[in-house]
């Protein structure tokens, strides 16, 4: 599930905020409405009574007639009062009482007096319309409020992270090899400029680190290159001599080869490490590229009786670099070689796929997402660090080739390398 922004978190927390205060004052309003309108009721309810008993004993012979159409009065001195009483009203108990409820809701005083009963009946229907219309006041004031809370709490957001924003986006470009301007401005919030300074000495310290590696790998890409060097110029001179046997001139072209191929490795190597893709880029034949890269392999692949089948058409070629292939196509069939210990290593292409598969030892399902970091390993059988794979990921993001792999324990592994 994807996180909310933070713009979002902030605009719905004062929302959140400025509606549960507006709920708790209207609940707070309606309760204390409800509350008063029950004593306002109660209160002209009792002083009707005490109205009607004294004006019935100043003068018993008087007519008493209803003083308004919400409120009635009984005098019940015999049967035929009794009578003129609604049903409804005849048998209550002396107290106050309330019958029915909502628009109907009628308040009464009963009360008794020598012998006479006196009823007061109050009709409380208009308050309780009252009510009713004050809750849907209410609810309709709660909607307005959500919406202008949820509009105004979006534009709070907004000026409270604009500077976030506005930070995080120059930091989602920023490039330790490019100049730019300070990211601590004048104008922001203290916070911010303590969270854009200390991005600011982070990425000081990666620049160190960063020209650090480089003049370390530009001092050991200078120092390999001697002997290299010093190697390919004695196989030189010891093919000069003519009374050398074929078979160690073969040896002695070997060694000559190995050593320019290391050579172009470690230059390879050193724009890797500076994070430069190269810009040559060569007619590479796929075919030739494979069985170079597989020939000082054939020794292991004989003493384990592998079967390797080289079916990439001789004919096939692709534009790219050739250092950079070479890299990946030798790391790939070491990988093959060491991980199978019988069967079969299978190379063949497949449109602009190169395909690497063998009958090796696989590798877990829960190993495989991870294969291509760093000091990352398939399982523990044979040598190396972990380095290979993570080598090649790299190599290939840099020249925009797709590297996937597919395996299976104990049945083998497959390598797809996308060219193009």
């Amino acid at each position: 599930m994807k996180a909310l922004s933070l713009r979002v978190r902030v605009a719905t927390a004062v929302a959140m905020t400025c509606i549960s205060i507006v709920v708790a004052l209207g609940l707070t309003l309606h309760t204390a409405s409800e509350e008063l309108e029950h004593r306002l009721v109660n209160q002209i309810v009792s002083e009707e009574i005490v109205f009607l008993i004294r004006h019935y004993l100043e003068n018993p012979n008087a007519v008493i007639r209803d003083p308004g159409p919400n409120l009635q009065y009984y005098v019940v001195r015999n049967n035929t009062d009794l009578a003129r009483v609604p049903e409804t009203l005849r048998r209550l108990p002396v107290g106050h009482h309330e019958i029915g409820t909502d628009a109907e809701e009628l308040h009464v005083a009963v009360r008794e007096v020598d012998g006479t009963r006196f009823i007061v009946a109050y009709d409380a229907g208009p308050h309780e319309t009252r009510e009713l219309q004050f809750r849907r006041l209410l609810w309709f004031a709660l909607a307005t409020v959500i919406v202008v809370a949820a509009a105004v709490g979006y534009w709070v957001a907004g000026l409270i992270t604009r500077q976030i924003s506005e930070l995080s986006a120059r930091v989602a470009v920023m490039n330790p090899d490019t100049p730019r301007a300070p990211l601590v401005e004048p104008g922001q919030a203290p916070e911010i400029a303590t969270l854009a300074g200390a991005l600011e000495q982070y990425q000081a310290r990666i620049r160190s680190l960063i020209e650090q590696e480089q003049e370390f790998t530009g001092n050991a890409s200078h120092e390999l290159r001697t002997p290299l060097t010093a190697i390919r110029t004695s196989c030189e001179l010891l093919e000069m001599d003519r009374g050398l046997p074929d078979k160690a001139r073969a040896r002695i072209d070997g060694i000559a080869k190995a050593a320019l191929r290391m050579t172009e490795q470690i230059d390879m190597l050193l724009l890797l490490a500076r994070a430069k893709s190269p810009e040559t880029t060569d007619t590479v034949a796929i075919a030739e590229c494979v069985n170079d890269a597989i020939h000082p392999l054939k020794t292991e692949i004989a003493a384990k009786q592998l079967t390797f089948r080289n079916d990439v058409p001789v004919h096939a070629t692709f534009s790219l670099n050739r250092q950079a292939f070479d890299i990946v196509i030798t790391n790939l069939l070491r990988n093959a070689v060491m991980y199978t210990e019988s069967g079969h290593i299978h190379v063949r292409l497949e449109g602009n796929n190169l395909v690497v598969t063998d009958s090796g030892i696989g590798i877990a399902a829960d190993q495989l997402p991870h294969i291509f970091g760093r000091f990352k390993r398939g399982g523990s059988h044979g040598d190396g660090f972990g380095l290979g794979l993570s080598i090649v990921k790299r190599i290939c993001d840099l020249h925009g080739w797709l590297i996937e792999a597919e395996s299976t324990p104990s049945l083998g592994s497959t390598f797809r390398l996308k060219l193009a």
